[in-house]
């Protein structure tokens, strides 16, 4: 009797670049080029500003005007977050003032597809955030078209915060949703990422990191910060490697 022939092998899951993303809500603004240049120099892949408007989240910060400052203290690419209730009106602003890409909340918007063509025609990269408690089914039909999805690792709205370790639950079964469909969409990770929970994220499937206190607060300096954040992703590489 002719044995069946075997299934074919699966696709191994496609290797994704691990990026560390600085928060400069984090930075010491009076020493502001000073730590920008050092996270750079120390291998920092891009850089996020944290836009709130006082209404999506309490905290007011920065906004256009400063992804325009940091525009010209760095070649690297700028995400621009926008944590504002009516996204629609920041879009723009913030990709003239030199934002790669822009992030904004689905908790925010009735008309999600509107505001990724708004952020696609504005010439900006658009990604879609999430909040802990937020279900991934708001992202079913809008998944294919944003190159990122940014999942809160903390309710939004201050630095320091305290990373929620049920989160990563959902990180895996967005991975798995992501792998699922053959998408190439990225999983990033924003609050609290510091080195001793860097690795969990990473395991739960994200590949791109927020990280602000762990950076710029550093005892010794944003150098030290991203270092000590790499050396674990790198830890976890060669783990995988041995297998």
């Amino acid at each position: 009797m002719k044995r069946p022939a075997p299934p074919p092998p699966r696709s191994p899951r496609r290797a994704r670049p691990t990026l560390i993303v600085p928060s400069i809500l984090a930075a010491d603004f009076g020493h502001l080029a000073d730590q920008v240049a050092a996270a750079e120099e120390a291998g920092a892949d891009r850089f996020q500003v944290d836009i709130m408007d006082g209404h999506f989240v309490p905290n007011l910060s920065m906004g256009p005007m400063f992804v325009a400052t940091l525009r010209r203290l760095t070649r690297l690419p700028i995400e621009a977050h926008l944590m504002t209730a009516r996204p629609q009106d920041w879009i723009r602003a913030a990709a003239d003032a030199g934002a790669d890409w822009i992030i904004a909340h689905a908790e925010a918007t009735s008309f999600l597809d509107r505001i990724v063509t708004s952020i696609t025609d504005a010439g900006a990269r658009p990604a879609v955030a999430l909040n802990p408690a937020t279900p991934l089914c708001l992202l079913d039909e809008i998944l294919p078209r944003v190159g990122m999805v940014l999942q809160m690792t903390v309710d939004p709205g201050w630095g320091g915060q305290r990373f929620l370790d049920h989160v990563l639950d959902k990180l895996r079964r967005l991975r798995a949703l992501i792998d699922s469909r053959g998408m190439t969409c990225e999983i990033e990770i924003d609050g609290g990422v510091e080195t001793d929970t860097i690795g969990a994220a990473a395991m739960a499937g994200a590949n791109i990191f927020v990280a602000g206190s762990a950076v710029f607060s550093h005892p010794g300096g944003p150098a030290a910060g991203l270092a000590g954040l790499r050396a674990v992703l790198n830890g976890q590489r060669r783990a995988r490697n041995r297998r």
